[in-house]
Order: structure tokens, then sequence, then C-alpha cells
């Protein structure tokens, strides 16, 4: 919000949770005086019994793009999902539509075969994603397998332009990066503060709903292990120490992908800085190119 002001810019979140209605207090989602104090886009903006693609976000966030610098206004996309972020960067492949027949016959010989037998399949047709696929991300290789038997050419092929970007100097995309205790320290301290507001009974909210929600929101970190929690899986302790281990864990997998990203510049940040700090940073590399 402080870089916001600066630059006199609207944000558009980058975020695929906090796009979920109801989802609050586990995605961190700006407040309401947040938002009277700086505009938010693409907050709020979906059931969480719904479904809600890369495609999809893609193109609302250039439709609410173009309309903010129609206003004379800047955009500043803020969030931590770096598939949306290459999705913005680079565009979309989005393949043929799904064949769930299809899906559903290939998990079903993924479940009766040994172990990595689909992976195997998928290396067979296009090595090139095998290598870059682990073995148990089942979802992504019958993905993979659906392309080539829709298409006859491998996904990595039809996906050339997704995985070229520009260098760091010709973009302004930055990454606020601090150490791995620092970062740890603030994901306690973050989740702690989030059972404290609330989240097991928005969890609770949540599943009273007749509609559920989706699969994809109740893979979100936080909301998952709660999910688990109501079903009597496990105590709230373990639950609580489960979202730490967890939001760690996607916290290196989303360093790593921003690495994989040319177009990102780190930003190193250190101690107890303000926000204000680090909006004048971020101001003067962005000032650079």
């Amino acid at each position: 919000m402080a870089l916001a002001e600066k630059i006199d810019a609207e944000i558009v979140s980058m975020d695929s949770m906090a796009i979920y209605r109801g989802m609050d207090i586990g995605t961190a989602k700006p407040t309401v005086a947040e938002r009277l104090r700086v505009r938010h886009h693409l907050v709020d903006t979906v059931a969480p019994h719904e479904d809600f693609s890369l495609a999809q976000y893609v193109d609302s966030a250039q439709v609410i793009a173009e309309e903010i610098r129609s206003r004379g206004r800047q955009v500043l996309f803020l969030g931590g999902t770096p598939l949306y972020l290459k999705g913005l960067l680079r565009g979309v492949f989005e393949g043929p539509p799904a064949d769930w027949q299809f899906r559903r016959h290939l998990l079903g010989m993924s479940e009766s075969n040994e172990p990595g037998w689909l992976h195997g399949q998928l290396k067979a047709i296009d090595p090139t994603t095998a290598a870059r696929l682990h073995a148990n991300d089942i979802r992504r290789i019958i993905r993979a397998m659906e392309v080539h038997e829709k298409t006859g050419h491998p996904i990595s092929e039809l996906q050339q332009q997704f995985e070229k970007g520009l260098p760091a100097d010709a973009c302004r995309v930055f990454v606020i990066d601090r150490s791995k205790a620092e970062l740890q320290a603030r994901i306690d301290r973050r989740v702690d503060a989030m059972f404290s507001a609330g989240l097991v009974d928005e969890v609770h909210r949540l599943l009273a709903d007749p509609r559920g929600m989706s699969k994809t929101a109740r893979q979100a970190v936080g909301y998952a292990e709660i999910i688990d929690y109501c079903s009597a899986k496990q105590d709230l302790a373990a639950t609580v120490d489960l979202v730490k281990i967890h939001t760690r864990q996607l916290a290196r997998r989303q360093a790593t992908w921003f690495r994989s990203l040319s177009e990102c510049q780190f930003v190193n940040i250190e101690g107890d800085v303000t926000p204000e700090a680090v909006a004048k940073q971020v101001f003067k590399l962005g000032c650079r190119r």
C-alpha cells in the first residue's frame, strides 16, 4: 500500500486464494480499512465452491489493468502465486478442454499399476515434460498426456512461449527476499495470529455452506489442515504446527519458482524495516527500468 500510494497505483491481487470470498483470515486478505486506503482488485471475486483457472485469472487481470490505466493510474500486481505471475508475463497456453473420461481412465490405470507407471508412460511420449514433473504429480502428468492425446504434440512443444522470459533489467518485477531464519519466524508469528483471529471458525463457516468448497479452495495451506482437524484426524496443537511446516514449505516452493523466472529481481530486506522504507527501495529500483 505504501508503494501504491507512492506511484498512484491500484493493487491487483495475484493471490490464487484471496480471490475466494469468505477465505479472509487464512489468506491475510486486506481489511476493509486497507481497501479504503488503496483500491484492491481480484479480491473476494469467486465463491469458495467454484474453481478458477489460470486463463480466467489472466483474462480478468488484463481487463482490470486496462480499466485502471484508462483512469490515468498505475497498476501494481501483488501476491505470491508464481503461476499467476508467469501467466501475466508470458501468456497462457490453454490447450484442449478437459476430457474427464480420458482423465478417469488414466487415473484408474495409474492406481492399478505400480508407482511411477504413469510417469513412465509420459516419458515415452514427452521426455522433456516428464523430466520436469515429479512422478507423484499425477494431475499434471495426466494433463500432459491429455494434451498429447488431443493434439498429437507434446505439451512441452506447445508451451515453449511459456518458458521464454525477459531479463530482469527489462522488467519491473520485484521479489521481497528475507533470510531463512527471519522468514520462518515471521511465518510462525503469522500462523499464531491467524488462529488467534478465528481461523478455525472461518473454516467451520465455509464447510457449513451446502455448496461446499472446491478442490482448489480446500487445498489452500491453513484450510486443508483445519479441514482435517474438523474431521478429527488430529488435535489442534498438531494442526497449528502442521500449518507452520506447510507454510514454510510453500515459501520455499515460491522462492524456487521466482528464481526460475528471469524477469524477477530480488530485493533483500533485513530486520524490522518499515513499509515506507521498503516502498522507497523498490521505487528506486523501478525507476531504473
